[in-house]
């Protein structure tokens, strides 16, 4: 059955292979419009049948000029929907209407000052609301240098003559800097004058309105029919489970699968907090040898998630057999899930074991309320809804658990050694303050022995590597910079207190070049 889109006329991100494409689209989310990346091959037919309110062309890295170039369809132009080209964005619409598009003696990359040029002219819409000289972040080669025929050029920087450029009457506007950034001086500004003044679109786009279609969503796709929600005590199969409970009340099962992966404790957290405090139908499913036999000897990460994947799908159809055969299986995927698990807007970055790991023959129709929204958002729904805070505010924890922080094969002996190690690495940045500074704190194991000295004996045990970042999507993420009290406290705690462990080492690795979990 098709699900009703979330808004009926959303924003669409082009995504020319921007290093920012995911932040325009939370930038525009930000301004409480809705808005959703899609593919740089997208067709003008395909764009109008979505009836978006507005297009933006992302950046991208490549030259216009240089051959096999991405294009944007010339009929998206020709729609009547605003458009706004950003950075490599603003250079095709020059390019493909007729401007001109150059390599310059030098490029700007980095905080740049723009001028706004009105020229005789009323300024340009999107520089209403903003100074008519201010700090812009920018970073290009090539430069516009002749504008095509109908538009102007409306601000410009010592490098870029034509730094921004317009057609009103066609509604088409391009920027040569990037708004979305917070180096850009009123950026978010600019962006809100395209989105309400250019393109109409009012900030109806709330955590209400979210609920609202979410819950008129699952009624229509689960009608009367049984539903059983995978939860793994998780902000996000939380929130899924919440609002489908909202939505069809006591046709909710949740299914909460010990796969022997989990975080210390975890099992009785869950059984408390949904059990007993919120009274849901909770089946408890103890599968944690079954988890660790599929497993065996597996060491690639990619199969890791594939065999858990399906290993979960295998329970919960033998769960919703015991409840009478339950079509519809609840969670809680979010949109960073399906952009790196790779899609036609994405390259896989890895698969996701709730995305890319499912099971071709899985027997259940999903039902993924959360799938538009990042993480951010998915708080934000989870405090509309009255979730308690230490649920909300959880760090993410994968769903295959920690067997994609153990580099290597997987083994309960191991299992156990990461446990007591991330759970001193919980235990201390909760003591020092830290956890809502932090998008993810945790403790990897990768299985290889290092030489170590401890009570006047050699030893020759596992290496921990403390992994911790700060992160506002998940999307990027950037090193967290702790205290050395802190590291000291975690090197000196888990190697006394934990068996098979004679070193620590801390991560010091951004998002890119790496992914925040190990695996």
């Amino acid at each position: 059955m098709a699900k009703p889109e979330p808004s009926p006329s959303p924003v669409l991100v082009v995504d020319f292979g921007a290093q920012y494409a995911q932040l325009i689209a939370r930038r525009v989310r930000e301004a409480h419009v809705y808005s959703e990346i899609v593919a740089r091959n997208v067709t003008a037919a395909e764009v109008a049948a979505r009836r978006p309110a507005g297009i933006i062309l992302s950046g991208g890295p490549k030259s216009v000029n240089q051959p096999g170039a991405p294009l944007a369809d010339p009929e998206l132009f020709e729609l009547g929907i605003p458009v706004l080209g950003i950075c490599y964005g603003a250079q095709l619409i020059a390019n493909q209407l007729g401007g001109t598009v150059a390599a310059t003696s030098k490029g700007e990359y980095g905080r740049t000052q723009l001028e706004v040029s009105s020229q005789g002219r009323a300024p340009s819409v999107l520089f209403a609301s903003v100074p008519p000289a201010f700090d812009v972040w920018m970073s290009h080669f090539d430069a516009i240098v002749e504008v095509p025929s109908g538009f102007v050029a409306t601000a410009s920087t010592p490098d870029a003559p034509v730094a921004a450029l317009e057609d009103p009457s066609r509604g088409l506007y391009g920027v040569q800097f990037h708004p979305e950034v917070v180096h850009t001086h009123g950026g978010q500004e600019i962006l809100k004058a395209f989105l309400y003044d250019v393109c109409g679109c009012r900030p109806s786009w709330t955590m209400t309105s979210v609920i609202e279609a979410a819950t008129e969503a699952i009624r229509a796709q689960v009608g009367s029919e049984r539903i059983i929600c995978g939860l793994s005590g998780g902000v996000d199969s939380a929130v899924a489970a919440a609002l489908v409970h909202k939505a069809v009340g006591s046709q909710l099962t949740c299914v909460f699968v010990d796969t022997g992966l989990l975080r210390a404790g975890e099992a009785e957290q869950v059984e408390a907090t949904f059990g007993e405090q919120f009274n849901i139908d909770l089946v408890h499913v103890k599968a944690g040898d079954r988890f660790l036999g599929a497993l065996n000897d597996v060491a690639d990460p990619e199969r890791k998630r594939k065999i858990i994947g399906e290993t979960f799908i295998r329970v919960f159809e033998e769960a919703a057999a015991d409840l009478g055969d339950a079509r519809f299986l609840v969670q809680g995927t979010l949109y960073p899930d399906i952009i790196e698990s790779g899609t036609k807007d994405a390259a896989k970055i890895k698969s996701h074991h709730n995305v890319g790991g499912l099971p071709d023959d899985m027997a259940f129709e999903l039902v993924e309320p959360l799938r538009n929204l990042f993480k951010d958002e998915v708080r934000a729904v989870g405090e509309e809804l009255g979730l308690p805070e230490e649920i909300v505010w959880r760090q993410p924890f994968p769903g295959p658990g920690l067997a994609v922080r153990i580099v290597g094969t997987v083994t309960s002996e191991r299992v156990a050694i990461l446990a007591a190690a991330d759970a001193i690495v919980a235990e201390e940045i909760r003591r020092a303050g830290l956890s809502r500074e932090l998008w993810q704190s945790f403790a990897v194991l990768p299985v290889v022995r290092t030489v170590g000295v401890m009570g006047d004996e050699r030893t020759y045990a596992y290496p921990i590597i403390i992994r911790a970042v700060t992160s506002d999507d998940a999307m990027t993420a950037d090193w967290a910079r702790l205290p050395y009290d802190v590291l000291e406290r975690l090197s000196s705690r888990i190697i006394s207190e934990v068996p098979g462990v004679n070193r620590v080492a801390y991560d010091v690795t951004s998002k890119p070049p790496g992914t925040i979990e190990w695996e």
